[in-house]
């Protein structure tokens, strides 16, 4: 085919726009990839690394990311971090980390070369779920990961963070150990004295103190079990509960029936007896024993105290039992404090049955859930029924709850966040049945293996013969 002299010219100046247009492309893009590659990238801060931009300045305000973690506007997601499932594609993800990663300062800094330091190499990125921000359900639940901070600490992960306290307020229950500590006070009281049983005292009279004193500054008059002291013409008078001023004043008016004007003193000499009998009976009040008693509380819920008496404390927090116990003491003795402490817990148990291979009862040293008590007792058994994980409770007033639990697809690896996953209380009862398939193998070895069979072989019959027989018996 013959074409036209200016087709032929069109073509050559066609074909020469063309490779221009191509040529400046390139230049374009040779140029371009020559100032990015002199800009160093721009990188995800972890726990243990900073943000920086190119120039180590501060970045704006950043934007909250559908991961939780916070991305200055305008930074690209470097290629490990770009996972089959947009991060923006996630409204469940909208929610932050309980730690959100922040961006800070330059990586030149002295801190955040001190902070890079601390680990060696370079950050690990994991990929996984948390539960605060939901995911890993559907058909292919492992496909939905983001980015999560799971290596913080580095090679001090077995150590691992403080976590939450397991109880806002701990309550104490039976078998638990009390600490109790004893020890003088020197605040100053308020209100005057009040004289106790055991106390001495001087009696003293400026009209007559031949014939009216009684006790001395070494050895005064005991105030005796009945409350009263003994002084002459007047013989017992009633003294605990009374101030020092109080007993002078009973003892003027009662005086003045014998005497114009007696002028009765009276004075202290030894006081607050019950508190050095308290530490007597504690471990001596010689100052070099410890002045502190355990006592562990009793099934009833109580525990006794030297001159109080027994004590309810089940179910009361260590500062309400403090509080309770030195209002007591205030009663019958001055200037006496009462520390509380808990020094030990009752032990907690977890009982395990079924298919386990080491099936008992468990101490739980922590907190525990239902795969870390299947755990305990040495894990499962081929045959054991993961679909119906029975757990018995207790309630606060001893009634029975029961629930069933599926934790197949998490031992599979199929659930990464298990809802069935729960925890466990002190007392529960764990129990792994046995599948249908095993239950039925376990009829065959007792009825087959060690029933009746098992004395009486079983040979099987012919199957020919069990039909020609049939047949005969039909024909007769």
């Amino acid at each position: 085919m013959t074409h036209s002299p200016s087709f032929q010219s069109n073509s050559q100046t066609f074909n020469m726009s063309t490779r221009s247009t191509f040529v400046a492309i390139a230049i374009a893009v040779l140029i371009a990839s020559s100032a990015h590659a002199q800009q160093p990238p721009v990188r995800l801060a972890t726990q243990h690394s900073v943000l920086v931009n190119p120039q180590h300045q501060q970045l704006p305000p950043p934007i909250q990311s559908a991961h939780g973690m916070q991305l200055a506007p305008g930074t690209q997601l470097a290629p490990a971090m770009q996972s089959a499932h947009a991060m923006q594609s996630a409204p469940a993800m909208q929610q932050s980390f309980h730690n959100p990663v922040t961006y800070t300062e330059p990586v030149h800094s002295p801190s955040a070369i001190a902070v890079q330091s601390t680990q060696q190499g370079c950050p690990r990125c994991y990929y996984g779920f948390d539960c605060s921000c939901g995911g890993g359900t559907g058909l292919k639940p492992w496909h939905g990961k983001y980015r999560i901070d799971f290596e913080r600490y580095g090679q001090g992960e077995y150590v691992g963070p403080p976590r939450l306290a397991h109880l806002a307020h701990y309550q104490v229950r039976v078998g638990d150990t009390l600490q109790f500590t004893y020890s003088l006070s020197r605040r100053v009281m308020h209100g005057s004295y009040r004289i106790g049983v055991g106390d001495q005292l001087m009696i003293e009279s400026l009209s007559d103190p031949e014939n009216l004193n009684r006790g001395t500054l070494e050895q005064g008059i005991e105030v005796q079990q009945d409350g009263t002291i003994s002084v002459r013409i007047l013989g017992r008078v009633h003294a605990v509960g009374l101030t020092m001023d109080q007993l002078r004043e009973l003892l003027e008016k009662l005086y003045k029936a014998h005497y114009k004007n007696p002028k009765i003193d009276v004075s202290p000499v030894r006081t607050n007896v019950t508190v050095e009998d308290i530490r007597s009976a504690i471990g001596g009040a010689g100052g070099f024993n410890e002045q502190s008693v355990n006592r562990i509380v009793t099934p009833d819920g109580s525990v006794t105290l030297p001159k109080i008496g027994q004590i309810q404390v089940q179910g009361l927090g260590i500062d309400e039992i403090k509080q309770e116990i030195n209002l007591r003491y205030q009663v019958i003795a001055t200037g006496l404090d009462v520390e509380v402490a808990l020094a030990a817990q009752a032990p907690h148990f977890v009982s395990v049955l079924g298919e386990v291979e080491a099936p008992g009862r468990f101490e739980m040293q922590g907190p525990t859930t239902v795969l870390g008590a299947i755990a305990l007792a040495g894990g499962r058994q081929a045959g054991a029924n993961l679909r119906q994980v029975v757990v018995f409770r207790r309630a606060d007033d001893w009634r029975l709850l029961s629930t069933v639990l599926d934790v197949r697809q998490a031992v599979i690896g199929k659930d990464p966040l298990p809802y069935d996953e729960i925890w466990l209380r002190d007392g529960d009862v764990v129990i792994l049945p046995a599948s249908p398939i095993q239950r039925f193998d376990n009829f065959v070895s007792l009825v087959f293996t060690q029933g009746i069979y098992g004395v009486v072989p079983f040979t099987g019959f012919d199957l020919v013969e069990a039909v020609n027989g049939f047949t005969a018996d039909n024909d007769n």
